[in-house]
């Protein structure tokens, strides 16, 4: 019998286990202290519940956590995790290390199910949504865990297509039970689905970033098919409307794409769209990935499009490029393992 993960579990879910064994109720709270604040191996190790209780709780449920299969190292310090999953498949984590900071980029699902036109991941096809455990295995199973400063949702998948999952790893990653994190020390990042759009914003206080991309409405449809599911006027329109407190942040992520989305008229239309609105927008080099015809903007044009963009009053920044020596961008490393396995042509 396969034995159900205990990592993962919210509070309020491991009560529920405490109590269908009749145990006393605050083992729930002691099992949360040694999942995420003692790091814990092995439920026999949790010694401040009895010998007897703990024979009890491993006869159904193990601790879940396991440890990454592949590394690679980029010589600017970039280090990209390999993760089995579901079916024999992978999903990474991407940790990135700065002067004052380091981030790890974490995934949410195993393939996604989108198929935008610039991502890898979207090639490798939906396979299955991670489990809350198995987001946060990604940050707590890492060497680095105790440098890490920010997460970011921004890896493998779509988290709004998996938000019951992504919000229970959120409530663990914050509540003072779990690892007890400020929100501002995470930001998660979605192409816009608004039922998802919605959960997040009124169950969650940690950053949004919404995947733009084009101000047009015909072409982001090209590059990504859920505008014509929910266009991106519309959940602009939810964001508007939502009360976002000083202290949380609204970014919009925009991959340059040479002669598509690069134009003045793209600066023009997207200060139309954002006006009024307290955002910034996050530029991004587009690196090229296999089975598709874009082609990223020279520095010269992301330069002056920022420029152009801050002329219009909006914050805008260029994000630095790391890891391309060890294959950085979301999805390449998996989907590299999965050729090499046959999995995948």
């Amino acid at each position: 019998m396969k034995l159900e993960a205990l990592f993962g579990k919210t509070l309020e879910e491991l009560k529920v286990i405490t109590e269908r064994f009749g145990l006393p109720g605050f083992t729930a709270k002691q099992m949360a202290e040694w999942l995420y604040k003692k790091d814990v191996r092995s439920i026999m190790d949790m010694t401040n519940i009895s010998l007897k209780n703990r024979s009890i709780i491993s006869e159904q449920f193990e601790i879940g956590r396991v440890a990454p299969v592949k590394v690679q190292t980029s010589i600017d310090g970039t280090k990209k995790y390999l993760f089995t999953a579901t079916g024999g498949r992978y999903i990474e984590a991407a940790y990135i290390p700065e002067a004052k900071r380091a981030t790890l980029c974490v995934s949410s699902q195993v393939g996604c199910k989108m198929g935008c036109l610039f991502c890898m991941t979207g090639q490798q096809g939906f396979q299955s949504h991670l489990t809350s455990g198995e987001i946060i295995n990604q940050i707590q199973s890492l060497p680095e865990f105790a440098l890490i400063t920010n997460v970011v949702y921004m890896g493998m998948g779509e988290p709004f297509d998996n938000i019951e999952e992504v919000l229970k790893s959120l409530e663990i990653l914050t509540s003072d039970y779990g690892y007890a994190w400020s929100p501002k020390r995470i930001t998660v990042s979605s192409i816009g689905i608004i039922p998802g759009l919605k959960e997040f914003l009124t169950r969650s206080k940690c950053h949004l970033a919404i995947s733009l991309h084009s101000p047009f409405d015909e072409e982001r449809l090209k590059l990504m098919p859920v505008q014509h599911v929910y266009p991106i006027n519309e959940v602009i329109k939810v964001i508007r409307d939502f009360e976002f407190g000083l202290q949380r942040r609204v970014s919009f992520e925009y991959i340059m794409f040479k002669e598509i989305n690069d134009t003045s008229a793209h600066v023009k239309k997207l200060a139309t769209l954002l006006n009024g609105l307290h955002c910034r927008i996050n530029l991004i080099r587009f690196h090229p990935i296999p089975h598709t015809p874009l082609e990223g903007s020279d520095d010269a044009t992301i330069k002056r499009f920022q420029e152009e963009l801050e002329e219009k009053d909006i914050i805008t920044t260029i994000r630095a490029s790391r890891g391309l020596d060890i294959f950085a961008a979301c999805g390449l490393l998996s989907t590299k393992e999965l050729v090499k396995n046959n999995q995948v042509e």
